[in-house]
């Protein structure tokens, strides 16, 4: 198998797509010159800023974006306040036709978000009549103010049925409904867009939140001439959000939807994991705003090669591979256990493995202060790998499986002659 032989396009509510990788709606697809540029360096779709209908007037705030960063990352994630398009609604449905006449070849979905039931029927419908491909339904954007928009419909499940229905009834074209994750379980609001009418499901938007706090000001940010607001945080830190939710829908027998994956993508393996958790196409902001479109080479690139490694001819094959290995935690085989391996040669003597094991793990590790180096002591160690997460070496410590008869040491307790003056009855006995 070679790279000639791998097939990346993807059947997508009966839309096909040359990638799955989209740009998602917000600031890198706010007008046909940006999302022309993004087709050109090999972007297959795009879900286009969420359109406004002109009869509420948008305006960003200022500043309306503020970067989180921790320890040597620059940019974990993203904290925004920005709202649905300022532009006018011509300018955007002119963009729309220009995009279909000079990229027919590309996928174009149109995300709508209305403040009645009326105008979510007239964007729909203006959506679809000048070029649209397919839409989103905007129901989880986690500032907007006015009730009956975003998160506040997102979170009243009676609201989501009821306006993908009206969108269903208004157009012919397919409608993904984009869920919330500031709630608990997303199957359940998903079920309800699924029985409005809904041929897809997007998740997730942006994780409503606080980023920090501008310190010289006592304002937390992003800072806006002195007022905060929670807001939506993006980025790698929330990777681990979306593909949960992801993984919760594709498991979700009663519901059955295609799925698109958003949240915290910026890599390959980003992409691959909301892929082997069930989705089937991807869509990216925060990457492309520390990074830029050219990414999405990397993307391709990257997925490739591990096709042809895997021998995975069709992109459709991979699609929810991982979901059979999720399991409840109860269905974990306890019997088997296992312990961390050092190997020494590649050790700094940094010392961290030994601070951590001794202050939040099994105490595990002695020091031999003379070669600055760990030592392990198998018996007492607990797998919880905390050592090799803080280690600076890549794969100085790795896993093995124990033996079957092996046994953990017991904990050691400080003071052995408290054991005799414990009020302790076995539970069994206790009730009586």
């Amino acid at each position: 198998m070679n790279k000639n032989s791998i097939d990346l396009s993807i059947d997508f509510c009966g839309v096909n797509f040359k990638n799955p990788f989209l740009l998602s709606s917000s600031p890198v697809s706010n007008s046909a010159e940006m999302v022309a540029r993004s087709f050109d360096a090999g972007w297959s779709g795009v879900v286009f800023k969420t359109l406004n209908s002109d009869t509420v007037p948008i305006i960003h705030p200022s500043p309306r974006m503020y970067g989180y960063g921790y320890g040597r990352k620059k940019l974990v994630g993203l904290q925004n306040v920005e709202m649905i398009s300022d532009r006018p609604l011509k300018d955007n449905l002119a963009d729309f036709l220009y995009l279909k006449k000079k990229y027919p070849g590309h996928v174009l979905i149109s995300s709508i978000m209305g403040f009645s039931n009326d105008e979510w029927a007239y964007l729909a419908k203006a959506s679809e009549d000048n070029g649209a491909d397919m839409l989103e339904l905007n129901f989880s954007c986690p500032h907007m103010a006015v009730e009956g928009a975003g998160h506040h419909v997102g979170q009243a499940f009676d609201l989501i049925e009821k306006f993908t229905t009206t969108v269903k009834e208004c157009v012919s074209i397919p409608v993904i409904a984009k869920m919330t994750p500031n709630i608990t379980d997303m199957t359940e609001p998903a079920i309800y867009a699924k029985n409005g009418g809904a041929d897809a499901i997007s998740a997730i938007n942006t994780v409503s939140g606080i980023s920090g706090i501008d310190l010289d000001a006592i304002v937390p940010t992003p800072n806006i001439f002195g007022l905060s607001s929670n807001s939506g945080t993006s980025g790698p830190v929330i990777k681990p959000i979306g593909l949960r939710f992801i993984s919760d829908m594709a498991k979700c027998d009663e519901l059955s939807l295609p799925l698109s994956g958003i949240g915290g993508i910026e890599t390959w393996i980003d992409a691959l994991e909301y892929i082997l958790l069930g989705a089937s196409t991807i869509q990216v902001t925060t990457g492309i705003i520390h990074y830029g479109y050219d990414i999405v080479e990397d993307m391709i690139e990257g997925l490739t090669d591990f096709m042809v490694e895997k021998k995975i001819a069709k992109l459709s094959d991979l699609v929810g591979k991982a979901l059979g290995s999720l399991k409840t935690t109860d269905q974990f085989d306890l019997k088997r256990q296992g312990c961390s391996v050092y190997d020494l040669e590649k050790c700094v003597g940094c010392g961290q493995c030994y601070t951590v094991c001794k202050d939040a793990g099994g105490f595990a590790l002695e020091w031999d202060e003379k070669k600055r180096q760990p030592v392990l002591i198998e018996d007492k160690c607990l797998s919880c790998m905390i050592c090799s997460f803080v280690c600076p070496v890549k794969d100085l410590i790795t896993f093995k499986e124990m033996p079957e008869n092996w046994k953990r040491e017991d904990a050691v307790v400080m003071d052995e002659s408290l054991k005799t003056k414990i009020k302790y009855e076995p539970f069994k006995n206790f009730i009586k």
